[in-house]
């Protein structure tokens, strides 16, 4: 892993559409952190978690991985202190009922 730029004593938030074994955030945010960040939090889509990822993120630097409900939680998922899931409900409710009325979808993301 490569640090790019001064993250001493920053707060890092890591932004990716998908994670699945959380290797790579895993490794991402230990190597922020030996470069001085105070907190590292993730967001992600997609949080597909197969296998040891919820371990594996209990253990990692993250503070925090927050998650879309655009795949169902997992026990495990629910019962980790790291993890919080978001509802997309809202949003796709309103995307259909704009797209049924024919008005802007992409002013909700304006």
């Amino acid at each position: 892993m490569h640090v790019i730029g001064d993250v001493n004593r920053k707060t890092c938030i890591m932004v990716d559409d998908i994670v699945d074994s959380g290797g790579t955030l895993c490794n991402a945010a230990a190597a922020l952190k030996e470069h001085g960040a105070t907190e590292v939090y993730s967001y992600v889509v997609h949080g597909v978690l197969s296998g040891e990822a919820v371990a594996r993120i209990e253990k990692s630097a993250m503070e925090k991985l927050v998650i879309s409900d655009s795949i169902a939680a997992t026990d495990a998922m629910k019962k980790s202190s790291k993890l919080e899931q978001l509802t997309v409900a809202p949003l796709i409710g309103e995307a259909i009922k704009r797209t049924s009325g024919e008005q802007s979808i992409s002013a909700l993301f304006g």
